[in-house]
């Protein structure tokens, strides 16, 4: 039996994309074994998100060539879709392929066997018009599953790659969607993760069909599904449509990431983001009357060329305003290709790190108020795997619907089943929980499955 081995750079639909790939390969046959180990066959799934992605590609890549020289090297994913001269030229490997046609990839194993020769399967994906569809019955690790419902971005903001490795905007057709959705909750997952590269803008380029329809459809026609989280919004697509189906619907958790980028009406200009602050804003408190408790986490890129203080301090004001309940911060990194790397008026990095040290600050801050509110509560939580370090080993984690990371007292047989906890102490990143009880749903059919 032929052996492959997987490595997966970057971001969740890069996760998504290997698991089925791993399905080609598994019904193809194949054994999949470690990364770290001897394999026949070696698919690294690159990022090319930053100019590091790249770069940690190549050493990934390089890697399986090392470990084993006869093995066949595929590499596929973003980094291999905008630059395949250059992932080409690294010694050693055999075939590349973009973010599309992945479908293909056994058979060019099978030619490249035969003829000895690499092949480059990537083609132009600007002309990509369709959803390559990708089925993922099931996940190798995780008890939240993923679900792709879209593919690229017609954005083009200034600092981003991602429309030239993705293409433009391509939506899943929805009774796919809700068929796999169907099949990830009958493996026994009880989340879904709602993801794509620009995920809700789910629809844009489909006649008479859109986000908050299919939100509705997942909340009524798939049986036994429990939470459904959408992975990222933008404020732009976040309508009232949208905002009624989340107040109605009992499974669309309490959390939303929603990209704020910069909370300045002209870096925003800079960066091509298609929002004002006030429209923004606005969106936030219409989605807080809706979602009383409603979680929103979000993105901010700090530095970006010619950022002046005052503008900083506009996002630090809006953030401390709408008071988020916790922020990624980034400071902004020069991306070869992308317009905003060759802006004047680049901010020093030691600037950047202050702002960056500022603002994570603040969302510490913001985080530990919010948490500090369902102090007492009973929440549901999904407990997904055993803490780390921790001596005991009877510690589990796991997320609330409205994302907060809970330590509780558990056991193997809880894992991807939801729990009623009861938060005893608020903190962050981490809360502490009291085990209340399991919720009895259809667990005849649960303990069939985790038994077996």
């Amino acid at each position: 039996m032929p052996s492959v081995a997987f490595h997966t750079l970057g971001c969740k639909v890069n996760h998504y994309e290997t698991e089925a790939i791993w399905q080609l390969f598994k019904e193809a046959g194949y054994e999949r074994i470690e990364y770290e180990q001897t394999a026949d066959v070696y698919v690294i799934n690159t990022c090319t998100v930053t100019n590091t992605g790249d770069k940690k590609s190549r050493q990934v890549i390089r890697r399986a060539v090392r470990r084993n020289p006869d093995a066949v090297i595929c590499v596929t994913g973003c980094y291999a879709q905008t630059s395949p001269a250059e992932v080409m030229a690294i010694p050693g490997v055999d075939i590349v392929v973009g973010t599309q046609d992945r479908i293909k990839m056994l058979d060019y194993i099978e030619q490249y066997q035969a003829e000895r020769q690499p092949i480059n399967g990537v083609g132009n994906i600007m002309k990509a018009r369709t959803y390559e569809e990708l089925e993922v019955p099931t996940f190798t690790d995780r008890t939240r599953a993923s679900l792709k419902i879209q593919e690229g971005c017609n954005n083009f903001c200034t600092f981003c790659i991602i429309p030239w490795a993705r293409g433009l905007m391509r939506s899943r057709n929805p009774q796919e969607v809700i068929k796999q959705a169907q099949q990830l909750v009958d493996a026994g997952y009880k989340e879904i993760v709602l993801t794509g590269i620009h995920t809700g803008g789910y629809g844009e380029d489909m006649k008479d069909y859109n986000l908050a329809m299919l939100l509705r459809e997942l909340d009524e026609q798939v049986i036994g599904l429990k939470r459904i989280r959408i992975s990222s919004i933008e404020a732009s697509q976040i309508t009232d449509e949208v905002i009624e189906v989340l107040n109605k619907s009992d499974k669309i958790v309490r959390h939303l990431h929603v990209p704020l980028q910069s909370g300045s009406d002209t870096v925003l200009k800079r960066m091509r983001r298609k929002y004002t602050m006030e429209h923004f804003g606005e969106r936030l408190t219409k989605l807080k009357e809706a979602l009383p408790g409603l979680a929103i986490t979000s993105d901010v890129i700090v530095g970006f060329p010619g950022e002046t203080s005052e503008e900083f301090m506009e996002t630090y004001n809006f953030v401390k305003e709408h008071r988020f309940s916790e922020l990624h911060v980034f400071p902004y990194s020069k991306r070869t290709g992308t317009p905003a790397a060759r802006m004047d008026d680049q901010v020093n990095e030691q600037v950047k790190n202050e702002r960056v040290h500022q603002l994570i600050a603040l969302s510490d801050q913001l985080a530990k108020e919010y948490a500090s509110d369902f102090e007492g509560e009973v929440l549901e939580v999904i407990p997904e795997e055993r803490l780390k370090d921790d001596p005991s080993g009877e510690l589990y984690v796991g997320y609330t619907d409205n994302y907060l990371k809970v330590i509780l007292p558990a056991n193997d047989e809880m894992i991807g089943k939801i729990v009623k906890v009861k938060i005893t102490k608020a903190g962050y990143p981490y809360n502490e929980g009291q085990f209340v009880k399991v919720i009895e749903d259809d667990n005849v059919i649960n303990n069939i499955k985790l038994s077996s």
